[in-house]
């Protein structure tokens, strides 16, 4: 479940694919991508599997 005050990002590494990360209110990464995906839906799909809301 989501916390409210967390954060999330999807963002593209050095090599151009992207990955994501979940940042709690106090700036603590708590949970990220175990791998890259080429393409930003496979990323985001990856992440809503692991609790994502957004889009």
């Amino acid at each position: 479940m989501q916390k409210m005050n967390d954060k999330w990002d999807i963002y593209e590494d050095a090599q151009g694919n992207w990955r994501w990360r979940r940042v709690a209110a106090n700036g603590r990464i708590v949970g990220a991508s175990s791998e890259s995906y080429r393409n930003r839906s496979e990323c985001v799909a990856n992440a809503r599997r692991n609790g994502y809301g957004g889009n």
